[in-house]
């Protein structure tokens, strides 16, 4: 893969891991570019999302993860105290006086959902028309076809409630394919 993401699929090179850090609110971008002009690796996984503003829909990339970010770090050779003094940054998040790595896998799963626009394709597995099942809610173990995908986190999936058939509006998240 070339482009802005290249350099983030590198295996953790000796003792580098990701780490948390938490932005100050809506300002993950502006933390984001302060933390990489110090010359960390970050990585803010975003997705598109749909806004309605005065009668005009407008897509909009928005934080997966609204407040917080991740940076590469190998704790032994870098100045990672240096994070919690830069701008958009409110701290590190630690554990026993030292920063909490994310556990291994977790951020790497991430970034394979990640397209060459930077953006976090969390639906790429479900596609309208196929089958889906229900993993949370009160439609939990519910199956159905997936009638339409949304840019805003929701899908409808036509289910069978009570004999009848009926579309009901879910969070991607709550589904998973069959």
């Amino acid at each position: 893969m070339s482009g802005p993401l290249s350099g983030l699929f590198q295996v953790n090179a000796g003792g580098q891991r990701w780490y948390v850090v938490q932005a100050r609110a809506r300002s993950e971008e502006t933390a984001r570019f302060n933390l990489e002009a110090q010359g960390f690796e970050v990585f803010l996984p975003r997705t598109q999302r749909t806004v309605l503003h005065a009668r005009k829909r407008r897509t909009v990339l928005h934080a997966l993860f609204p407040g917080y970010l991740f940076v590469r770090l190998d704790l032994e050779r870098e100045r990672w105290r240096s994070i919690n003094g830069t701008i958009g940054v409110v701290q590190v998040v630690m554990g026993s006086n030292r920063p909490l790595a994310v556990p291994d896998g977790v951020v790497e799963t991430i970034l394979t959902y990640v397209d060459a626009d930077g953006i976090a394709r969390l639906d790429r597995d479900l596609s309208q028309g196929q089958t889906v099942r229900v993993k949370l809610g009160p439609f939990t173990e519910s199956i159905g076809p997936l009638m339409r995908l949304d840019p805003n986190e929701r899908a409808r999936v036509l289910l069978e409630i009570m004999g009848r058939a009926v579309e009901i509006n879910l969070p991607r998240r709550a589904l998973e394919a069959v």
